[in-house]
Parts: structure tokens; C-alpha cells; sequence
């Protein structure tokens, strides 16, 4: 059995030139499935849990079909790639519910470093404490996750220095959170975070990995991975799902590979030390991604992101062959190879394309492949 598991997808819409332009209001009143964000300029939908990717696959292509061919009608815009704002405007907040007391909050806290667009993952486990231990190995190993998906080179027409602006500048809230040893522990911590005013609700935990659920911090039921540029490639996409679930099955299937009993590092320092790795490779990851070099939580010994992320696929791909989801992990390879969107961008503008041609073309490329793949792969499955 696979685990159940679904995508947060945050996107982008702007006209064809690359024009980044606030729908949201009109989105969200129009079309049903699509949620606001703080800023207008950028919208979500999630996908419903579901085991199988064929299934999930469409249930990610669906909703876009819908909101382009609504773009169309509304003005022939479109949806833009990249998780920052490539072709500016980012010295204004466009607020998509100004009434709303929460999204003051964010403008005037955090302002335009949170307009980013990104994907969440989210991997459905039952067990509380088994989910908690998820969340320490996944969050040690997040720096990878955003290697492979870094999309946000460009901000302002201009390159950033980063493969993912968007992680380098987003505001990780609060500034300390621990890697929680138990479900009691994420309880209690999240209770005092509350009262001490450092969280505003449950909601404004923005780590790149926490526990999730209908009732948080008490009813809980799914890990949510947040570390992860917008990945437009669908199969991009399914294949680090892909990698994601086969690392938590290892992991539910072998409970000694908990970071805090397994590493290597000193017991009398290792959750600070742990605590120090993992940013400064999330740090790491964001500005250079596949070709960071980072510290592995296993002994603190340095390795290039791209190798860890082939040693993982490797330790992984076994268990995605027995349990059939082999050929959704396979293209993971590819993007080792070919690089990430990040790569990919600062390729062409290294060969002489401008920051608006590049973005450009890209929005047709994301466009053709999402038509080819509904054509092949969804006309006969049904979702939901």
C-alpha cells in the first residue's frame, strides 16, 4: 500500500510577456477549488490525498486546464513560472483581502519577501509520534528536496546570485524551532509559541518541514514538506514526490533512522549541532543547489548536494521498485543530470538570453507540457 499524499500549488498569473498581474480576487470568486494569498498576485490550489500518481498526476494537471482556459476568457493571461516575482514588481504589496487582520499582519511584518509561489507536499501518516520522527529526518534532509526543485533566480529582471531567492529571503517563523521529540513536545512547544505572541495561530509555523492536520497541534495526520521551489514539470514534480515517499517508507519501515539516535555527532551537543547543520544547508541549497556543498547530519562530514541526493535515490530506489512507483522516482535522474529550473535559466542567460526571454519561454514550455501530458495520460482517469 502507498502512502496517501497530495500538492499545495502556488502559481503565478500575468500576461504572456511575463507580466506578473493580481487575479486572485477574481480567481477565488469565480472558480471553485482556488484559495487567496496575502498578496494578489499569486494564487493556490491543493490537490485531495490520494494514493495512486497516475491519479495524482491529473488531479494536479485538472485544476490548472481550469484556471487557464479562465485566464483566457479573462483577458488572454496566463500562469508564470518560477517561485519570485523574476520580472518585478517587488517594492509593493498588492493585498488581495485587505480586511483581512492576518495579511496586515504579513505585509507590514514580513513584506514582499513572502510573494513567492512554491509547492508543499504533504504524505499522509497516522501515527503522531511516527510523524514527528518523519518530520526530524525529513527536515535534516529538506536542503535536498529544494536542491532539486531551486526555481527563483530572477528577481526584477535581474539575477539574484541565489538558485532559490525565494528560500534565501523567506522568513523561517519562529526564528528558533526544534526538532520535536515527540507529538507531547510539538504540543506544548506550539502552546507557548502561541502565548508568547511569536506565532499569530497555529498556522504561521513556516519551517521547511512540520507536522499537519485538521486540528493542529492535537489531531495531526500528514507530514508537510514546505522547503520546495514551484516545480512546474509535472513528472519534475511526481518524481521528487516520488523520492519523498520512498525515503518515508524506509524510514516507517526502520525506525532507527531517527537523526536524533542515529547520528554520528556528540549526544551532549547533537540537537543544536543538528539544528545548526540544517540551516546552514538549507542556506547552502538556496544558493547554489544542486552544487552546494553541504554537511551530512549522519557524521557532519561535507558533500555536494547532487551527491547526496544520488547516494538517497540509490538507498531508495529499491523500495519505490517493490512497492511499483519506480518509474514516478526515475526522472529524478534526469534532473540531476539536465540541472534544475534554477540551472537551467542561468544556463541560457550565461549564453546570452535576457531575463524577459527566458521567462517567456518558459511559459510556453510549461504550457505545451502540460497539454501533452493531459492528452497522453489523463483523458481516460477519472478525478474527483
Amino acid at each position: 500500500m502507498l502512502l496517501s499524499k497530495g500538492f499545495e500549488v502556488e502559481m503565478y498569473t500575468g500576461t504572456r510577456e511575463g507580466e506578473i498581474i493580481g487575479l486572485s480576487d477574481r480567481i477565488v470568486q469565480d472558480l471553485d477549488g482556488f484559495v487567496r494569498e496575502p498578496d494578489s498576485r499569486n494564487v493556490e490550489y491543493t490537490t485531495a490525498p490520494m494514493c495512486n500518481y497516475d491519479r495524482l498526476l491529473c488531479a494536479t494537471l485538472k485544476p490548472r486546464r481550469n484556471l487557464r482556459q479562465y485566464l483566457r476568457r479573462s483577458g488572454d493571461y496566463t500562469l508564470i513560472p518560477g517561485s519570485t516575482l523574476s520580472l518585478g514588481d517587488s517594492s509593493h504589496f498588492y493585498r488581495s483581502d485587505p480586511g483581512n487582520p492576518y495579511h496586515d499582519y504579513i505585509e507590514k511584518t514580513y513584506g514582499t519577501n513572502v510573494v513567492t509561489a512554491s509547492i508543499h507536499m504533504n504524505v499522509g501518516i497516522g501515527d503522531r509520534d511516527e510523524l514527528i520522527r518523519a518530520c526530524r529526518l525529513i527536515r535534516l534532509e529538506a536542503p535536498l528536496f529544494l536542491a532539486l526543485s531551486a526555481s527563483s533566480p530572477f528577481l526584477d529582471g535581474k539575477i539574484t546570485g541565489s538558485h532559490s531567492r525565494r528560500w534565501q529571503v523567506f522568513p523561517q517563523t519562529p526564528a528558533r524551532v526544534p526538532l520535536f521529540e515527540s507529538h507531547k513536545h510539538f504540543v506544548r512547544w506550539t502552546e507557548e509559541q502561541l502565548k508568547l505572541g511569536t506565532m499569530q495561530n497555529v498556522r504561521h509555523l513556516w519551517v521547511s518541514v512540520r507536522p499537519n492536520g485538521s486540528n493542529r497541534p492535537y489531531n495531526l495526520n500528514r507530514l508537510e514538506l514546505r522547503v520546495c521551489d514551484l516545480i512546474g514539470n509535472p513528472i519534475a514534480l511526481l518524481a521528487v514526490m516520488a523520492l519523498l515517499e520512498a525515503r518515508l517508507t524506509q524510514l516507517l519501515a526502520d525506525p532507527s533512522l531517527d537523526p536524533l539516535t542515529l547520528s554520528q555527532l556528540p549526544s551532549s551537543t547533537r540537537h543544536e549541532d543538528l539544528l545548526a547543520i540544517t540551516a546552514e544547508n538549507e542556506q547552502a541549497a538556496a544558493r547554489f543547489s544542486l552544487d552546494a556543498t553541504l554537511r551530512h547530519w549522519m557524521d557532519g562530514r561535507e558533500i555536494l548536494a547532487r551527491d547526496w541526493v544520488k547516494d538517497l535515490y540509490a538507498e531508495v530506489h529499491p523500495i519505490a521498485k517493490e512497492k511499483g512507483f519506480a518509474c514516478f522516482l526515475s526522472p529524478v535522474q534526469k534532473i540531476l543530470r539536465e540541472g534544475n529550473t534554477a540551472q537551467q535559466w542561468l544556463k541560457q542567460y550565461e549564453s546570452g538570453m535576457d531575463v524577459k526571454s527566458i521567462i517567456q519561454g518558459a511559459i510556453g514550455t510549461l504550457e505545451q507540457q502540460e497539454l501533452e501530458l493531459e492528452d497522453k495520460l489523463c483523458q481516460h482517469i477519472l478525478v474527483a
